[in-house]
Order: structure tokens, then C-alpha cells, then sequence
């Protein structure tokens, strides 16, 4: 004799296992979907707000002499901030042979300045260490 198992309609005696399971991962996913989201756009936000209200770019470099190198620097910034690059002259082995800090205060959201830095010998390159607002 076979025993033969009746099934009980679907739905009516309550969720299964299975629904309830499923509906704790939807909820869970929608949650990290969220949170996610909320931190793709606060780091946006903080990106376009203005974060870098200064901003330096070294355009070339001339060397002078063995002691001064010319540098072409080119700020960007709001016309009422003041900030600080740093830079550095190296020599062709790589030592470092001049380094100056320069104040850009001007009222004006587009600096074009040429600066010198002072080297203890011949300088080859020149780096660009920082430019940050003060």
C-alpha cells in the first residue's frame, strides 16, 4: 500500500519558510542599496562642493643657472582664498638641491605667476610637492 500525500493548498495555512526568507533578503538589499547610494553621493557631493577651492599646476621650467630655477605656476582658486604649493628642484642624480614654499594671495580666481627657487647646484627637474589652501 502506498501512502499517498495530500497537498495543502499554498498560501493558506501561513508564509512557508522560503517566502519569509526571501522577504528578510529584499529588505536587506534594499537597505545596503540605500546606503550605498547615500555614500555615492555624499562623496560627489564633497568632490563638486568646492573641496578644492585651490589648486596649483606646475606649466614648465627653466633653469637659469646652476644656482635658480625658473618655474611657470599656474593657481586656480576663489578670488578671496590663499594657499600654499611647495616646490622642489632636484638634481640628475635625484637629490634634492632647492625646495621653496610660495604664497599665492592674489584676489583673483586665476594666478599666472613665475617664481624662482634658489638650488645648491644645478637643478635638472623640478617637483611639485603640494598646493594646498590656507
Amino acid at each position: 500500500m502506498s501512502a499517498v500525500r495530500e497537498q495543502l493548498p499554498e498560501g493558506r495555512y501561513g508564509r512557508s519558510a522560503d517566502a519569509r526568507a526571501d522577504r528578510k533578503l529584499k529588505i536587506v538589499g534594499s537597505v545596503l542599496g540605500v546606503l550605498l547610494l547615500a555614500v555615492v553621493g555624499w562623496i560627489g557631493y564633497d568632490y563638486i562642493s568646492g573641496k578644492s577651492a585651490f589648486s596649483g599646476e606646475m606649466i614648465k621650467f627653466k633653469v637659469t643657472s646652476a644656482e635658480a630655477v625658473d618655474v611657470h605656476m599656474e593657481i586656480r582658486k576663489d578670488a578671496e582664498a590663499t594657499g600654499v604649493c611647495t616646490l622642489r628642484a632636484l638634481a640628475e642624480s635625484g637629490a634634492e638641491v632647492g625646495r621653496k614654499d610660495f604664497t599665492f594671495d592674489q584676489h583673483e580666481k586665476l594666478v599666472n605667476e613665475v617664481v624662482t627657487i634658489r638650488t645648491t647646484q644645478r637643478a635638472t627637474a623640478v617637483e611639485s610637492v603640494s598646493c594646498e589652501a590656507r
